[in-house]
């Protein structure tokens, strides 16, 4: 199959190894891999924030960028879901009729990289080997949005060496929200502080998730409190062989 890699530019601009590791790892399956030097943010940003006219043209780059790919793949769940369920309200408040099939056309190509593997590719099991103690957060956006159900934790389960580890209370919020944890710092806070108390429960060695935006926001607190767990996109333990 020929996919088209959307890296995110989150991941792109502060964590590029997620969008290697995704490359890589889909390369290693078998499939033709392209990446799309046209790319930029998908508009999330601006929709979520309250400027939603001032994502329409980052929408409109996104289906001309993407237009002609057999499948779209993304290491994150928040921008997958701002594509399948915020570019059809978008494109319907444009009021442009083309625009609107456009979008229609692309969205069922969008994939996160989970739910692919598993409900596409049909693969648990990618030949990965991770030896370490793991643990799994859930984010909001894959949980709630998406609906991957369980396929990141049916892959982590194949791997080799992992000693996964259930996470209390995982389906709670971490606290990051975007800018919710700028505007509700303090509320954001409580809940961080819940979900890295929760984290530390576990004595993983890492905690894993598919959004690295809340991994950042995780793994700040856990660095603060010297807690000696690291944050690693799931991309990144699929594509370790070694």
């Amino acid at each position: 199959m020929k996919i088209s890699l959307f890296v995110a530019c989150f991941n792109d601009t502060l964590y590029p190894e997620a969008g290697k590791a995704t490359f890589h790892l889909l390369d290693r399956l078998g499939h033709n891999v392209e990446f799309p030097f046209e790319q930029t943010c998908c508009g999330q940003i601006h929709y979520n924030t309250g400027y939603q006219e001032e994502a329409l043209p980052l929408m409109k780059h996104f289906i001309n960028t993407f237009r002609d790919a057999e499948a779209v793949v993304a290491p994150s769940a928040s921008c997958v879901g701002m594509i399948r369920e915020f570019y059809p309200k978008l494109a319907h408040l444009s009021g442009d009729t083309e625009l609107i099939g456009d979008v229609a056309q692309i969205v069922p190509k969008v994939h996160e990289l989970s739910e692919f593997l598993v409900n596409t590719l049909k693969i648990e099991d990618v030949g990965a080997y991770y030896p370490h103690r793991v643990t799994y957060h859930p984010t909001c956006h894959s949980l709630r949005m998406l609906k991957v159900g369980d396929a990141p934790l049916r892959l982590l389960r194949n791997v080799r060496g992992i000693d996964l580890v259930e996470l209390p209370s995982a389906e709670e919020c971490c606290g990051f929200g975007g800018t919710f944890a700028l505007k509700n710092a303090d509320t954001s806070m409580a809940m961080l502080g819940d979900k890295i108390r929760h984290i530390k429960s576990t004595h993983a060695e890492v905690c894993t998730a598919v959004d690295n935006s809340c991994l950042m926001n995780i793994g700040g607190a856990l660095n603060r409190q010297r807690s000696g767990v690291k944050t690693v996109h799931i991309a990144e333990i699929l594509a370790s062989t070694e």
